[in-house]
């Protein structure tokens, strides 16, 4: 047992959830780490009283554009402060945002950029993906290796947007290059023929308002690329992770790949389980609020991915935030002849991701408490290379952690939240249940509704092998059908 004053900071009489276990119990913090978790600890230099409220482990969002040039040309709206305060304010301690490589970029110059950024405005810990648009053999040979060993282990890559995207075999290289170098490799999957080709005939009739987005988008494109995806992922047995699921076919893509026993991983987002292709349709240019790609679909996916969220097709819960402007410097490039075609794609919802689910999904008996942690935060840490240092509460990890009210009721404005974008698409919702404080490395980041926590404050966070890759790595005999066939010519050709 430790004396009195032994602890930095004591959180006592909690309701504490983990991943995988509910217990009470006092947290007792010293030099940034959880020291101690049990009954009866001593007040620390710096105590609270946590009774009556839960105790969860601090959010990380590991898909969020924060400071980032989109292929369109629109910075984000948020850069790296109003990005990391946003989130702290909403329970996340945690972000994983994309150092984005656009064509003719330099992986190297690009992660430096991004490391400046960030270092100088920060006030949470941080991570990066990289995105990868233009995979030469220079990059992929020589500066993603380089840049893997540096601890950003994990990169997207685009199946659509014609400044972004890749193709098939250029994936087929990128995929051989994570296999061998031991990272994970995240895919936008939309067929971007597809899209192109409705969006064109939309336009050359005129119909151009925001609810033709969702039209262009069409469910088809989603689940067609995540199949085509899976079977690139099959040719080399090597994990893949599907983002921003979205609709009801794609869903069932991803659980029937699960099934074969193949490694896909997948999240989904707030937009997907609390928006509708509906929204889209408002007077004027209203509706370009609620643009993202894949869009909000209808009823029944909102339902398959609520319920690949329970049931763990879908492994995790980010924001996907993305944050631009509705203005000229955002949404709206044209001001009031923007097209669906022209506006920036994306929706906010880094500060409202967690409170959002808790209120819907668990307070509302639609999850439970550990599957909330799980989605929220200790899935994001065991996939990309962060456990157990984050995504739970025990002791060794980073004293990272939120205390949630679950009576405080909440009026969502764009007014009361602490990004950039000046608009919410959930303006109005009224949420139960808040992270009132929210601890950062052991440091009180925010308390009664104050941030607390310095700009520049926060660390970079230079990742471990994701785990996906590692149980691969763990099968032994690979079941590649392509090293197969090269195994068989070889043996022949000797």
């Amino acid at each position: 047992m430790s004396s009195s004053g032994d602890f930095d900071l004591t959180v006592r009489n909690g309701r504490i959830s983990t991943a995988s276990d509910t217990f009470h119990a006092d947290i007792g913090v010293r030099g940034g780490v959880i020291a101690a978790v049990g009954r009866g600890l001593p007040p620390g230099r710096q105590d609270i009283d946590a009774a009556g409220h839960w105790v969860l482990p601090g959010g990380i969002d590991s898909h969020c554009h924060v400071e980032q040039l989109s292929g369109m040309g629109v910075m984000c709206a948020d850069d790296f402060y109003s990005a990391t305060v946003s989130a702290a304010f909403g329970g996340t301690t945690t972000i994983i945002p994309f150092a984005a490589q656009h064509r003719g970029n330099a992986l190297p110059e690009v992660v430096a950029d991004y490391h400046r950024r960030a270092a100088e405005k920060a006030v949470i810990d941080y991570g990066f993906h990289l995105i990868l648009s233009d995979p030469t053999e220079h990059a992929l040979q020589h500066d993603l290796p380089a840049l893997i060993r540096e601890g950003i282990t994990s990169f997207k890559v685009y199946m659509t947007y014609e400044r972004l995207k890749i193709d098939d075999y250029q994936l087929l290289d990128v995929l051989e290059v994570a296999d061998r170098e031991g990272a994970l490799v995240m895919v936008h999957a939309e067929n971007n023929d597809m899209i192109r080709w409705i969006a064109r005939k939309l336009v050359d009739r005129g119909m151009t308002a925001p609810k033709y987005h969702a039209v262009a988008h069409t469910p088809l494109a989603e689940s067609e690329a995540t199949n085509r995806a899976v079977a690139l992922a099959r040719l080399m047995d090597v994990p893949i992770l599907i983002v921003h699921v979205a609709g009801l076919e794609a869903v069932r893509v991803v659980h029937a790949s699960q099934a074969l026993g193949l490694p896909i991983l997948a999240e989904s987002c707030p937009q997907y389980l609390f928006l509708r292709a509906e929204d889209l349709d408002l007077p004027g240019l209203e509706g370009a609020k609620y643009c993202c790609s894949p869009p909000p679909r209808d009823a029944a996916s909102q339902e398959a991915v609520w319920a690949g969220l329970v049931d763990g097709t879908l492994q995790m819960y980010s924001s996907d935030h993305a944050p631009y402007r509705f203005d000229e410097s955002g949404k709206l490039p044209k001001g009031q002849d923007t097209t669906f075609k022209d506006m920036a794609n994306g929706v906010p919802g880094l500060e409202l991701r967690m409170p959002l689910l808790f209120s819907e999904g668990v307070l509302k008996g639609r999850m439970s408490i550990e599957r909330f942690v799980a989605v929220t935060s200790a899935n994001h840490a065991r996939t990309y290379g962060l456990y157990p240092r984050k995504g739970t509460i025990a002791v060794g990890a980073d004293a990272d952690f939120a205390i949630w009210n679950p009576d405080r009721e909440v009026h969502v404005s764009s007014a009361m939240l602490h990004d950039q974008v000046g608009y919410t698409p959930y303006e109005g919702r009224t949420v139960r249940g808040w992270p009132e404080t929210v601890v950062s490395r052991g440091r009180i980041a925010v308390r009664d509704g104050k941030l607390h926590v310095q700009r520049g404050s926060g660390q970079f966070l230079k990742r471990g092998t994701p785990e996906p890759v590692l149980r691969q790595r763990l099968k032994g005999e690979s079941n590649s059908i392509l090293r197969q066939f090269l195994g068989k010519a070889t043996e022949e050709k000797a």
